[in-house]
């Protein structure tokens, strides 16, 4: 028997390429499930392979035997990174192989509202033309607002640059320097939500931008403003959105995400939320960061992640809770070598 079990979730929802298990069957025995609860002894598992299922500390305390988590994508809020360091559980992301996809799904969704698309498309399939122009407004004239400014926030706001569109940000992390170079203006959540055309959602999940965009909030958006959110959904109030949208308060709103329905959901998700029903909308079920590349590229980087790290003791180059595990003594490691051997007392 191989030395290491590895477990690779969502197997059924996310498909794994060929690639991937070539990596991780060279690493140890490879189980593949939909869900953690199918497996019957979690004492046996030495890395998991997730793609969307939670992972939160009743789970985290089982896998005694567990010594790297590793994240088929960028986000890890749905895994909970304290409990998995005082374990001393690595948990790695792979956050930089689709951003470029992610940034042109945001234009498209953005271009889709602004030109009425959905609307006209209705119109051309009903053998009628647009009585009027249908609100569309010139782009190069319009204000973006960007909540959040990391990697898929600058290739956005190059993109947006293209057309002409001025840009502002609401990000505690934009330096000047990156402000000046990018060619956007810093201002707080407020303004942006009041003076965009455009308010387009590109930060993170956290406790403090958890609903950051709830009722209240949603009600200080421009009339007829365009709401983009290729985030979280968690970090909306989605009831109030779809409110705004039936009563016209926002003009169109493209969502990719979302927060209280599960599309990850084996043999499909509901449609029940009010959501589904809102007019101006076009709706995605989470694939912006798809791509026949980046797809290969994510699935593969995350393999190696684990491969390296259980066959060759070589942490993974993106430690999500790097911090945390260094302060509950779990992780020795030079913060300016990422690829040296592991040191875990």
């Amino acid at each position: 028997m191989k030395p290491f079990e590895i477990v690779r979730l969502n197997a059924h929802t996310c498909p794994m390429t060929a690639t991937e298990r070539r990596i991780l069957e060279g690493a140890g025995r490879l189980i593949e499930v939909e869900q953690l609860s199918e497996c019957a002894d979690l004492s046996r598992i030495a890395a998991v392979q997730i793609v969307s299922s939670y992972l939160q500390a009743p789970e985290l305390e089982r896998l005694t035997s567990c010594r790297i988590v590793s994240r088929l994508g960028n986000g890890c809020d749905k895994i909970d990174l304290a409990a998995a360091a005082i374990r001393g559980i690595i948990v790695a992301n792979v956050p930089d192989s689709f951003t470029a996809e992610v940034a042109d799904h945001t234009m498209a969704l953005m271009l889709a509202g602004l030109r009425r698309l959905p609307a006209m498309e209705r119109l051309a399939r009903s053998g009628r033309r647009a009585e009027d122009v249908g609100g569309i407004r010139r782009i190069a004239d319009l204000t973006l607002g960007m909540v959040g400014f990391g990697k898929i926030g600058r290739l956005t706001a190059r993109r947006a640059a293209a057309f002409g569109m001025r840009i502002i940000v609401s990000d505690p992390a934009l330096t000047a320097e990156a402000a000046a170079e990018y060619g956007v203006g810093a201002v707080d959540l407020d303004t942006l939500t009041e003076t965009s055309d455009v308010v387009v959602l590109l930060c993170p999940l956290l406790p403090a931008t958890r609903r950051m965009f709830d009722a209240g909030r949603i009600a200080r958006l421009k009339p007829g403003a365009v709401f983009i959110n290729t985030a979280r959904g968690e970090l909306v109030d989605e009831t109030a959105l779809a409110r705004a949208l039936e009563s016209g308060r926002i003009g169109f709103a493209g969502i990719d995400v979302f927060g209280e329905t599960n599309v990850f959901a084996e043999g499909g998700f509901p449609v029940t939320h009010p959501l589904f029903k809102a007019p101006n909308t076009v709706l995605t079920p989470h694939v912006s960061a798809n791509s026949i590349e980046s797809r290969e590229e994510t699935l593969r980087r995350a393999a190696e992640a684990t491969a390296g790290l259980l066959c060759d003791g070589r942490y993974p180059v993106n430690i999500v809770n790097r911090e945390a595990l260094i302060a509950a003594g779990k992780l020795k490691m030079p913060t300016e070598t990422e690829n040296a051997p592991c040191h875990q007392p």
